[in-house]
């Protein structure tokens, strides 16, 4: 746990050089390698159970919200008839706890591909992961990417609630991942992205809107939501 050093969680991160995230911990309640990464829980002093990935943090319970209805309920809103949803990612269960409340959302399909942050969510992080007991899911545990090969022309709206651009949710990040997405979307449909810090790193933005330009979406734009641990 080389994160953590006299009481202190401290996440650091080439792509906002110069800073340092610390979070006080109370107690490690769960540490282990999965198939894919290093997954972690603890319960800070101040902003509740932390799940961090690979050293990064992913959420918290004190804050969670503020991303998670962010990326759920803007494109849920901004589409007349969001039947059925795709989500990509978003282990923790905090974007499906928005998305099966919409009462217009009849079906909702989730690809992760590590289990075991499903597993672990449902036991330290109760309260978003209780969309996985709803009966609007259909959860698929593997990789996303290929799972879209194989649904095109399915989807209303498809949400990216990735991790950073490394290890497992590299791929995600890549023009042929917008291809997919695009082709998975029906005519009408509506993509939302996770995206890094725009005060940080307005690269990885301008990078994003790039590919969805040149996969041919007719519209492209950003919102902004802030999170004081979830990023921005």
């Amino acid at each position: 746990m080389d994160s953590i050093k006299d009481g202190w969680f401290t996440e650091t991160c080439t792509l906002w050089p110069g800073q340092a995230m610390s979070l006080q911990v109370e107690e490690v309640l769960y540490q282990q390698k999965s198939k894919f990464q290093d997954v972690m829980v603890f319960r800070s002093k101040t902003y509740g159970n932390v799940l961090v990935l690979d050293g990064v943090i992913q959420c918290t319970e004190r804050d969670e919200f503020s991303y998670q209805e962010m990326i759920a309920n803007l494109p849920l809103c901004s589409h007349p008839c969001p039947k059925k949803v795709l989500i990509i990612g978003g282990g923790d269960g905090g974007v499906l706890r928005e998305v099966v409340k919409h009462p217009l959302v009849e079906s909702v399909v989730q690809c992760e591909i590590d289990e075991d942050v499903i597993n672990v969510s449902k036991k330290y992080l109760p309260g978003m992961a209780q969309g996985f007991f709803s009966p609007k899911l259909t959860l698929n545990v593997g990789d996303g990417f290929e799972f879209m090969k194989q649904n095109q022309d399915a989807f209303d709206i498809i949400i990216t609630d990735s991790s950073d651009p490394v290890g497992p949710a590299e791929s995600l990040f890549k023009e042929s991942y917008y291809e997919l997405m695009k082709t998975a979307l029906r005519d009408g449909g509506i993509l939302c992205c996770q995206g890094d810090m725009i005060s940080t790193d307005a690269s990885d933005i301008v990078n994003r809107k790039k590919m969805a330009k040149c996969v041919q979406f007719i519209a492209v734009s950003r919102r902004v939501s802030m999170a004081p641990l979830g990023a921005d």
